[in-house]
C-alpha cells in the first residue's frame, strides 16, 4: 500500500518559470553553463553553483551554505513563492512522440525502509552520507525521485479530469519540450488520489535511487538528533515524481572496452564462441533485434552475437537481463573486468545515434570493442526490484529527465 501526501511547495513565479527551471548541472555544456550563468540571473543554476557569484569552484560544507543563501535570495526576491495550501502537482511533458503526465508528491521515508518504494540499484554510503549532509543544511528537495507505479485506471480518470481545468504553468523550453503543470489542492480530489494510490502495492525507483537512499538517511540521523520525534516532521518525506509505468521511456546504454586483456583479435572470438553464436555483418549499422542478442563492433566490422541458451545458465530475473549477460559471459571471464563502476576500460553510451559514436570512438583508437544490445523493459526493472536483486551499473537510460526547481519541497 503506497501513501502519498500533498505539500505547500515553492514554485517559480509564472512570469519568470521558463527562466527558473534548469536541466540537471551534467546536462549542460561548459559553454551552455556559462551563458545561462552569465545572462539569465533567474536561472535555478546560480542556486545549485554558488561559487559562480564569487567566480570561485566551492565544495563540501562551503557550496552547502551558499546553495541556501542563494535559494533564501530567490525567495526574498518574490522568485520563488510558498503555495498556501498542500496541493498535488499534476506535470506533463511533451517532445514529439514522447510524452508523461504524472504527480508531484511527497512519499514516506517508511515506505522507502518497508520496501513498498522499491528499489533495483545499489548506492553508496560515500555518496548517500555526503547528500545527507547537504539536505542536512540547505533544507530542501529541489530534484525529486522519479518514481513509477502499476498503470490504474482510478488514478488515470482523475487525472483527465484535473487535465480539462487551467494550467498553472504551459511553456515551452529551448529543446522543444512543451511544460503543463495543475495544481491540485481541492480536498476531495486529492483524498481520491491518496486513496487510489493506498490501493497500489508498490512504486519502483525508476531515476534518484541516491536521493530517496540520502531522504532515508537523513530521517534517520534527524530522529536521533530530536527527543520530540512524532514522526510527522517533514524529514520523514521526500519529493517525488510518479508516473504509470506505460509513460516510461528506457534507452539502452552501450559498453565500449579498451583493449582485449592481452588477445588478440582471433584468440578473442574463439573465446566468444563458447558463448555466442558469432556471425560477421561487416560494415552495416547492425543492431540486435530480439532479448540475449547482441552487437559487437571490432576492427572495423559488426558481428551480431547470439546467445548460446544451452550454455548460459538461468537462474533468477537478474541472470535474464541483458547486461548482466554480457557482464558474465564477455566482460569479466574474458576481458577481466570485475568492478563495472570502478574500472577504466570500460565506459558507457546511451542515446538513438550511440551506435555511431561508438563506431567513431573504436575507429579513432579511443576504444578497442563496443557492444550494443536491446533497452531493458520495465517489467525487468520490476521483477528485479521484486526478487531484491540489483542490476548492473549503467543497465538503463530512463526518461523522462526532469527539470530543477519547477516545485520545491522543504524539508
Amino acid at each position: 500500500m503506497a501513501t502519498v501526501k500533498p505539500f505547500k511547495a515553492i514554485r517559480p513565479c509564472a512570469d519568470k518559470v521558463v527562466h527558473v527551471v534548469s536541466k540537471s548541472y551534467q546536462g549542460y555544456s561548459r559553454k551552455e553553463l556559462n551563458a545561462q550563468l552569465t545572462y539569465n540571473p533567474f536561472s535555478f543554476l546560480h542556486i545549485i553553483n554558488p561559487g559562480y557569484k564569487y567566480h570561485k569552484d566551492v565544495k563540501g560544507p562551503e557550496r552547502f551554505q551558499l546553495v541556501l543563501n542563494r535559494y533564501l535570495e530567490f525567495l526574498e526576491d518574490n522568485v520563488f513563492l510558498k503555495d498556501a495550501k498542500d496541493s498535488f502537482y499534476l506535470y506533463q511533458m511533451e517532445n514529439g512522440a514522447f510524452s508523461c503526465c504524472g504527480l508531484f508528491c511527497s512519499t514516506t521515508v517508511a515506505d522507502y525502509n518497508d520496501n513498498v518504494i522499491k528499489k533495483h540499484e545499489d548506492t553508496l554510503q560515500r555518496r548517500e552520507a555526503l547528500f545527507a549532509n547537504y539536505l542536512k543544511t540547505v533544507k530542501f528537495n529541489a530534484e525529486p525521485v522519479l518514481m513509477t507505479y502499476e498503470d490504474t485506471t482510478v488514478i488515470a480518470k482523475i487525472i483527465e479530469l484535473e487535465k480539462q481545468k487551467p494550467v498553472a504553468y504551459h511553456f515551452t523550453t529551448t529543446d522543444k519540450t512543451t511544460h503543463k503543470l495543475w495544481v491540485i489542492s481541492e480536498k476531495k480530489t486529492v483524498s481520491e488520489l491518496q486513496n487510489g494510490f493506498e490501493k497500489i502495492p508498490a512504486l519502483y525507483i525508476a531515476d534518484g535511487h541516491h536521493r530517496s537512499a540520502s531522504s532515508a538517511l537523513l530521517a534517520e540521523n534527524s530522529k536521533k538528533e530530536n527527543p520530540s520525534h512524532t514522526g510527522k516532521e517533514p524529514y520523514n518525506f521526500f519529493m517525488s515524481y510518479l508516473i504509470p509505468d506505460s509513460q516510461i521511456q528506457i534507452h539502452e546504454f552501450n559498453r565500449m572496452v579498451k583493449g582485449l586483456n592481452g588477445l588478440s583479435k582471433e584468440a578473442f572470438l574463439i573465446r566468444l564462441d563458447a558463448f555466442f553464436r558469432i556471425e560477421n555483418q561487416g560494415n552495416v549499422l547492425y543492431r540486435p533485434s530480439k532479448k540475449h542478442h547482441f552487437s559487437m563492433y571490432l576492427d572495423g566490422a559488426f558481428y551480431s552475437l547470439y546467445l548460446r541458451k544451452k550454455v548460459y545458465r538461468f537462474t533468477d530475473a537478474l541472470s535474464h537481463l541483458d547486461t548482466q549477460i554480457l557482464f558474465k559471459t564477455i566482460l569479466e571471464p574474458i576481458l577481466g573486468i570485475t568492478d563495472l563502476r570502478k574500472d577504466k576500460r570500460i565506459a558507457y553510451g546511451h542515446g538513438k545515434h550511440n551506435i555511431i559514436e561508438m563506431k567513431d570512438a573504436i575507429d579513432k583508437g579511443r576504444f578497442t570493442v563496443g557492444f550494443g544490445m536491446l533497452p531493458v523493459r520495465m517489467a525487468e526493472i520490476k521483477a528485479i526490484a521484486d526478487a531484491g536483486l540489483v542490476m548492473p551499473p549503467k543497465s538503463t537510460y530512463i526518461e523522462p529527465k526532469l527539470r530543477s526547481g519547477l516545485a520545491i519541497y522543504e524539508l
